[in-house]
């Protein structure tokens, strides 16, 4: 229950932020353009706050926390008196409205800058990427790269931590193959050709490290319990935090991974484990679950998770920035997001990356609530991530969003004439069961994964 209230709060805070960035975007540029705001509404629903300034502007934070908006005066819905018409948004130039339009995700993006620059000049902790196994008859196999291997660069973009080597890989989906450079353990440099050649996206949820076969380095785990899962096939049996696995079917647990493969072979069946609590030795049987994979087999579960030894000095690195560079630093990274998300956009309608892997409020609420228990700092990480695919998100050219009023006042400027209203009533009908439609997917998504 904890966990579900920490997320769905973390959600509530990244969410309005995020949303209150947007819509101040088109409140400050209407403001600027002479443009009459009659609400600010942060959320839908039901009002809980409301408040007025001197301009008449109603201020409203709403119960239903999943969006915004800035309503403008505008002869196209209300009545508007004579005096006022100079201050509705229709009788702006197609320039001023395309400025307002455009102002939420322009903002979503200083934001996303804002955050990643904060990032930067704080301190970023984060493991470099070095190779922990490589999978059989993978293409990095191929490509010669080994275990112990560090990842300097990735195409011609310098990579110091795995969210690096990530962004830089998925900007290769496509291409024949891709250039990596590595350090080995003993300290030589070399390149490697990694072959991309019908390169895909297709499981639910497999990173692109492990689809071309990289396991990245992680510390040992150990035989040690660290948590058991509440009402978990593991708890049910009586296994407890803190006790140590020393056998299982009588034969001596050599390491976790093995454990693990031998649990995800027996779901349903009855396995015996020799277990010392403390200085205590005990025989306790636990019956995997049966937890079906996505293809349809079986995979026993048993609901605990190890000790993990702590990671090596040498494979930590921290790095802090000046405010100067660390600006430069977020612009660079804003823009390759927004490189990078426009890209998975055309690859999820060319199908080279599955529409399974799209996330919905769900999976952002979960986000939300993991990077906030990382810290301070990854929860500016999320916030620019989740800022960045708001931005991009709002700019599809769909007519019930930023993207498609922009393609019509775009139209309109060919034209020399706006786009007829039923027209436009057409467009946002077909973009409103669209967007309802992608959604559904996305929570019927993040309903899978859960």
């Amino acid at each position: 229950m904890f966990e579900f209230l920490w997320h769905l709060g973390s959600f509530i805070v990244a969410l309005g932020i995020l949303v209150t960035v947007h819509e101040y975007g088109h409140f400050w540029v209407a403001r600027k353009a002479g443009v009459k705001v009659l609400r600010f509404s942060i959320g839908f629903g039901k009002p809980l706050l409301r408040w007025h300034d001197k301009l008449g502007t109603e201020y409203v934070v709403a119960m239903i926390p999943l969006g915004g908006y800035v309503k403008m005066l505008d002869e196209r819905v209300d009545k508007v008196a004579e005096h006022e018409r100079h201050l509705s948004f229709n009788a702006k130039s197609v320039y001023a409205r395309i400025a307002i339009v455009s102002a939420g995700p322009i903002a979503n993006f200083l934001f996303a800058i804002f955050a990643l620059s904060l990032m930067y000049v704080i301190g970023v902790q984060s493991v470099k990427p070095i190779i922990g196994d490589v999978t059989v008859q993978s293409r990095v196999e191929a490509a010669g790269l080994k275990a112990g291997d560090q990842l300097l660069e990735v195409g011609s973009q310098q990579t110091q931590d795995w969210q690096e080597v990530t962004l830089a890989l998925m900007q290769h989906l496509g291409d024949d193959s891709v250039n990596v450079k590595i350090q080995t353990p003993s300290g030589t440099q070399s390149i490697k050709v990694v072959d991309l050649e019908g390169w895909s996206l297709q499981q639910r949820d497999q990173s692109p490290l492990a689809s071309i076969g990289i396991v990245p380095f992680r510390p040992d785990a150990t035989l040690t319990l660290a948590m058991v899962a509440p009402d978990s096939p593991a708890q049910r049996a009586g296994l407890q935090e803190g006790d140590v696995l020393i056998s299982v079917e009588g034969k001596l647990i050599k390491s976790w991974s093995a454990l693990v493969q031998q649990i995800e072979r027996s779901a349903e069946q009855p396995l015996q484990f020799h277990v010392m609590r403390g200085k205590t030795g005990m025989d306790v049987t636990v019956i995997p679950a049966d937890k079906p994979t996505e293809d349809g087999f079986s995979r026993g579960y048993l609901g605990v998770v190890p000790v993990v030894e702590p990671w090596p000095e040498d494979a930590i690195v921290t790095r802090s920035y000046n405010p100067v560079t660390a600006i430069g630093l977020g612009v660079a990274k804003t823009w390759q997001m927004i490189s990078l998300s426009f890209e998975m956009i055309a690859n999820l309608i060319t199908g080279q990356v599955s529409i399974k892997n799209i996330s919905g409020p769900v999976g952002i609420a979960v986000g939300a609530g993991t990077s906030v228990s990382y810290g301070f700092v990854a929860f500016l990480s999320f916030l620019a991530l989740i800022s960045v695919s708001l931005g991009v998100f709002n700019l599809l050219p769909l007519p019930v969003l930023d993207g498609g009023h922009l393609m019509y006042y775009i139209i309109e400027l060919i034209r020399k004439k706006p786009v007829s209203e039923k027209t436009q009533e057409i467009g946002f009908r077909i973009g409103a069961t669209l967007l309802l439609a992608l959604t559904a997917f996305a929570l019927l998504n993040d309903i899978a994964r859960l």
